[in-house]
């Protein structure tokens, strides 16, 4: 038996696939869906793995508490968002949209509430905004690509892509406020 995704779901869906079908339509451009990819794949981990492997040589001995700061708050945000996404049970807007929302990369999975790799995008760039600022000017725009891709790229909706913004976002504030 299908696990049923909440009726707000079956509300939000209706309101947003329209966004995300003209949104999507931009991948058909070749190059556009090619940084959309590269944008995605990026957001996977390797970005974030070497921004974390990275923090001694930022930080020097400061480093090695912020690599282990930076590793458990992204650690406990994915144990967060993997029990709402497999509770929640929101379709991605391919599978509930057919052919009007094309999906142009593989799903790890069959949901889409919420985005897991906006999550890490912003939970990394609020962390990096207080440790090491000037990283901004890459991170910002890669983190913003990162989000238009998974819209861009059929996997989610917009309110996926917001909702994991926002779970990045305490999960890093908490962090923070935590580490003092």
């Amino acid at each position: 038996m299908k696990p049923r995704a909440p009726a707000v779901f079956d509300r939000l869906d209706l309101l947003e696939w329209q966004l995300c079908q003209r949104i999507a339509r931009f991948s058909l451009y070749r190059p556009w869906l090619g940084t959309l990819r590269l944008a995605s794949k990026l957001g996977d981990w390797p970005v974030w793995v070497a921004l974390i492997a990275a923090q001694p040589w930022l930080h020097g001995s400061q480093g090695y508490a912020r690599m282990a700061q930076y590793t458990l708050t992204a650690l406990l945000a994915i144990v967060v968002y993997r029990a709402l996404k497999t509770r929640l049970c929101r379709e991605r807007p391919f599978i509930t949209f057919g052919a009007r929302i094309t999906c142009r990369e593989p799903a790890r999975d069959r949901y889409s509430f919420p985005s897991g790799h906006t999550m890490h995008a912003v939970l990394f760039c609020v962390l990096t905004a207080h440790h090491a600022p000037a990283l901004l000017p890459w991170l910002v725009p890669l983190a913003l690509m990162i989000a238009v891709s998974r819209v861009g790229l059929g996997l989610h909706y917009m309110s996926d892509v917001l909702a994991g913004a926002a779970i990045g976002y305490a999960f890093a504030m908490a962090s923070l406020a935590l580490a003092g």
